[in-house]
């Protein structure tokens, strides 16, 4: 899904700006499959990105320019994603036409699907079957305010970067989920992204998507929520959120916070599978994956387990990526892979598979 730029593959840092950090991601295709080039991640001041707008260009350009420097990444072409209320994914159905007329229908028809002015959006389509008669196909539509992916790509132009393809936060993360476990067709997952502002949902069988939604909970609310009750500065609640201690906070305390919050979350989640279920029927979720600065909440996972009554795990971006241990260690990578999913799912655009 490429709603900015060329299809052709051509090598690509996977760049991954969220609201609380900048992610960036090299990879390299090896004859055993993937290995893993460069990573690094740059912190974002409170307020630089909110709600998946970069308000502060600067600050982020910096932030990436920063990273290229350190990790010493010479590749200039970005793949970067965005997500949340200005993307549109709506599942169509067509005539079935050859591909020429095919996209001329589409673009003709679009409008009728998008709360947009059709001149102000970016548009691309997936084709993802025929119907049982063969004379319709069913298409994933997708549209991006103009104004959205401008505002992306002018901040990376400002660090120097050239734009080959803008996609979505929840197809990025598919990618990493499809190269990393080469999921059953028959099997359907869950797919979550818990970020700092927004949580990506995409209900995926096999390789195919079937529902997403991006819904405005995140990591911030817990920060938030611990601040307000244990009148903390942001950086005691962000350093409490993330398992560490902070003086005069009992476990106790921190947990019923926590999971206070999770609730909310799991209550989003609940919500988006209802609705999936009531409007696909017959289809049942196997599995939930993880991932995103907030997978690591202490708490979640296992409430979700209990809540859904399904296995829940971090999706795990580099489960069949291979990296030097001279250069990464163990231990770095595990501490910063659920942050590095749609990075990861990004990087992977360079190759002919996605």
């Amino acid at each position: 899904m490429a709603l900015f730029g060329g299809k052709k593959a051509k090598p690509v840092v996977g760049l991954d700006i969220g609201s609380s950090a900048v992610k960036a991601v090299e990879l390299r295709k090896t004859k055993e499959g993937f290995e893993l080039v460069s990573v690094g991640l740059e912190p974002l001041a409170p307020e630089t990105v909110v709600d998946g707008a970069i308000i502060d260009a600067p600050s982020v350009s910096a932030a990436i320019e920063r990273i290229f420097a350190q990790q010493k990444i010479k590749n200039k072409n970005v793949a970067t994603s965005v997500s949340g209320h200005s993307v549109i994914i709506k599942k169509v159905t067509m005539p079935n036409l050859p591909e020429d007329e095919l996209y001329d229908q589409v673009h003709g028809e679009a409008g009728q699907y998008i709360p947009f002015d059709i001149a102000d959006v970016n548009l691309d389509y997936q084709v993802l079957g025929l119907s049982p008669t063969g004379d319709q196909v069913e298409l994933l539509l997708v549209a991006v305010k103009k104004e959205k992916i401008s505002n992306y790509t002018s901040a990376l132009s400002l660090a120097g970067r050239s734009v080959v393809m803008v996609d979505v936060d929840a197809f990025a993360i598919q990618n990493a989920y499809e190269m990393n476990y080469q999921p059953d067709p028959t099997q359907t997952a869950a797919l979550l992204n818990i970020g700092a502002s927004v949580m990506n949902i995409n209900i995926v069988r096999g390789g195919a998507p079937l529902f997403t939604r991006d819904v405005s909970v995140g990591g911030n609310q817990y920060t938030d929520a611990l601040q307000k009750e244990l009148e903390l500065t942001f950086e005691d609640a962000e350093s409490l959120k993330r398992g560490q201690q902070v003086a005069g906070v009992s476990e106790e305390q921190k947990l019923s916070i926590l999971r206070s919050v999770s609730e909310i979350l799991a209550l989003e989640i609940q919500k988006t599978f209802d609705f999936f279920r009531a409007t696909a029927s017959g289809e049942f979720i196997n599995h939930i994956f993880v991932a995103g600065g907030s997978a690591r909440i202490p708490g979640l996972l296992e409430m979700m387990r209990d809540e859904f009554q399904l296995p829940v795990d971090e999706l795990d971006p580099f489960r069949r990526v291979t990296y030097n241990p001279a250069k990464f260690s163990d231990e770095y990578i595990h501490e910063v892979a659920p942050r590095l999913a749609v990075a990861v799912g990004l990087g992977l655009r360079s190759f002919d598979l996605v």
